[in-house]
């Protein structure tokens, strides 16, 4: 009797308060997470690119990003990329190179490794933060970046945004960029097709869509 006493106690606080149990387990955005699928890949299209003022910037394409143990499909790109470094050089474009960290420019693979004096720039995911790489970009009257690198989500992602915020327009051959997580890689250049503000400044496209 006392018992049953102490729950009508109980309930008629509760009554009187307005509140209501708590749930064992309260739902939250993330419980909705395992439910996902991957949305279509954005299109990609082909570019003409203004030569006289476009940029190539070539993200880490460093030995400790691209290599057999983590970095197989970064290794993969490098065909198609020294197909655009090659062109972009042949057309005089100004070509940008970066690391992170403590590497330098020796530790760029040969393949693709800066020549002639090519400016290069360390930094960690964008490459504009704490170098002079917009400065040596309006120098040269630099009004479009084309983007290549390792690691998708991380230095391509950041810099890629981040000219895109400075009011550079973007242009993304998407096969010369890579992850070795095909979810980052992924979800990183869908990103770049949709995500606010950045979106309306980046255009998708492959190596054999660019047009010189």
């Amino acid at each position: 009797m006392r018992q049953a006493g102490l729950f009508a106690a109980i309930a008629l606080v509760v009554a009187a308060t307005g509140m209501a149990p708590v749930p064992a387990h309260a739902a939250s955005i993330i419980d909705e997470w395992a439910s996902v699928k991957a949305p279509p890949p954005p299109p990609v299209k082909q570019v003409n690119v203004d030569t006289k003022n476009t940029a190539l910037l070539m993200l880490d394409f460093l030995h400790s990003d691209c290599n057999p143990e983590h970095g197989k499909r970064c290794m993969a790109t490098f065909p198609i990329v020294k197909k655009l470094l090659g062109e972009a050089r042949a057309k005089q474009m100004l070509v940008v190179y970066s690391a992170y960290g403590k590497n330098t420019e020796k530790n760029i693979w040969a393949d693709v490794a800066p020549k002639g004096g090519e400016p290069f720039v360390v930094a960690f995911l964008d490459k504009f933060i704490g170098t002079d790489l917009d400065t040596i970009l309006k120098s040269h009257g630099i009004k479009t970046v084309i983007v290549v690198g390792s690691v998708a989500n991380g230095a391509a992602f950041g810099t890629a945004s981040s000219a895109a915020q400075r009011g550079y327009s973007v242009i993304v051959p998407v096969d010369g960029i890579s992850s070795d997580d095909l979810y980052a890689e992924q979800s990183a250049v869908w990103n770049m097709a949709h995500a606010p503000v950045i979106s309306s400044k980046i255009t998708l496209t492959t190596v054999d869509m660019l047009k010189f």
